[in-house]
């Protein structure tokens, strides 16, 4: 299978803006989340960079694999288009506003388009659907945290 660039580069490039832009309006992210109570299992603060962008790149690679199937994909790409808007608005409304219980429900919600997200992908192509996993594991790990710190602070 031969890549085809332009599409890979732009299927990366959506998810690492996404992000990108979810971090630039979450800028003082690491002082809010240094300075509020954190559950017993809370990792430092700067390896939350480091995860997401491997996700990022792992979405993207998997939306890579979708686009380029050959199968029907429009639904599993529009899940997915919706589920990276609800990963840009987590941060806004856990860190800038603040809103830890909306939050948490906000990502769950997240976590059920992620689960759909990866059920779609996975009937498409099978690694595309492996890839979405370790984002579903860590939202998961996401949900526990940002619980937790509703219920501490």
């Amino acid at each position: 299978m031969k890549i085809q660039w332009k599409n890979l580069i732009t299927c990366l490039a959506i998810p690492l803006a996404v992000g990108s832009l979810s971090s630039l309006l979450t800028q003082n992210s690491m002082e809010t989340f240094a300075s509020i109570n954190k559950p017993a299992l809370a990792p430092p603060g700067w390896l939350f960079p480091m995860v997401w962008t491997i996700l990022y790149i792992l979405m993207g690679v998997a939306s890579y694999l979708v686009l380029t199937s050959g199968k029907p994909s429009d639904t599993a790409l529009t899940v997915y288009g919706i589920q990276l808007v609800f990963n840009f608005f987590w941060s806004i409304i856990f860190f800038n506003l603040e809103l830890y219980l909306f939050a948490f429900i906000w990502l769950v919600l997240l976590w059920l388009l992620i689960l759909l997200t990866t059920i779609l992908f996975y009937q498409i192509s099978k690694p595309a659907g492996y890839l979405m996993i370790p984002y579903l594991l860590w939202v998961t790990f996401a949900g526990y945290l940002n619980l937790s710190i509703y219920l501490l602070n």
